[in-house]
């Protein structure tokens, strides 16, 4: 079967090399696209080349570019890193590196970053939430910059006015990892990427709870049943079953998240109820 054309694509070609679902694709028009700039090209797509995610680069629903730093590099070795200034231990990637690299990207993009933002992932930015993810699936496309070493030159982060975001409080070697997991979470929102959409209603932050659990066949597993509730056939008590396993997972694992919650429908946060 022929897969369905979309966007202006002219042809699509079946491959077992995973890179090539970027290499020598053309920029479409009204495509989300995400420009990538790293020391490891070769790690791209990695996992965004598989199922859904990968089935939609095919299809031509986004477009995912990697930039290689190295060649923007100095002198002879294509030095991208220099010492901290003022001491310490590990190297720094270089400002005027950068500045090459982050200008090529810019070619042909919205300056305005509300249009297209300009991200480094860093373990000292803003948490990535979901409502993050929604709003960078809302734009034109947006420009990573994964970290490496002990970090990068901040007046590059001034002067390009770029967003830091994080995956957590923990280290990684570098941002390609982070870089993954934030194209996933964004590019699951754009429209047809997801064969039912209206899942995504159901999920973990879709309305500031954490998801309730999930059950399927067989019935009974090692002595354990499925709840009868959701055998009962009566949908309403199904839905309210679903919402206080929600509240209270929420309330037990999240109490940022709770807190958030009972503030915005008018609760006292601080006041336990039923669930």
């Amino acid at each position: 079967m022929t897969p369905p054309k979309s966007h202006g694509r002219l042809s699509i070609r079946s491959t077992s090399r995973p890179r090539a679902l970027i290499q020598d694709r053309p920029a479409l028009q009204g495509v989300w696209q995400v420009r990538v700039i790293t020391l490891f090209p070769e790690a791209f797509p990695g996992v965004l080349g598989a199922s859904l995610t990968g089935k939609a680069l095919h299809d031509g629903l986004w477009r995912l570019e990697t930039i290689d730093l190295r060649p923007f590099g100095e002198g002879r070795h294509r030095n991208v890193d220099g010492a901290p200034a003022g001491g310490g231990p590990g190297m720094v990637l270089r400002a005027d590196v950068l500045g090459r690299a982050l200008d090529h990207a810019g070619e042909h993009t919205p300056t305005d970053r509300a249009r297209w933002p300009v991200i480094c992932l860093s373990p000292r930015g803003r948490p990535l939430t979901q409502a993050m993810a929604r709003r960078f699936a809302a734009t034109d496309g947006m420009t990573l910059l994964c970290g490496r070493f002990e970090g990068i030159d901040q007046r590059i982060i001034n002067h390009y006015d770029i967003e830091e975001v994080s995956l957590g409080d923990f280290i990684l070697t570098g941002g390609e990892i982070a870089a993954m997991a934030l194209i996933d979470a964004t590019v699951r929102l754009i429209p047809r990427v997801l064969g039912n959409q209206a899942s995504l209603g159901d999920e973990s932050f879709s309305d500031g709870l954490l998801e309730h659990p999930h059950y399927t066949r067989p019935a009974v597993w090692n002595g354990r049943a499925i709840p009868d509730i959701l055998l009962s056939g009566h949908h309403a008590k199904v839905n309210d079953w679903r919402r206080g396993m929600a509240e209270r997972l929420t309330k037990e694992r999240r109490p940022d998240l709770w807190r958030a919650y009972r503030e915005q429908h008018g609760g006292n946060p601080d006041e336990d109820t039923e669930l």
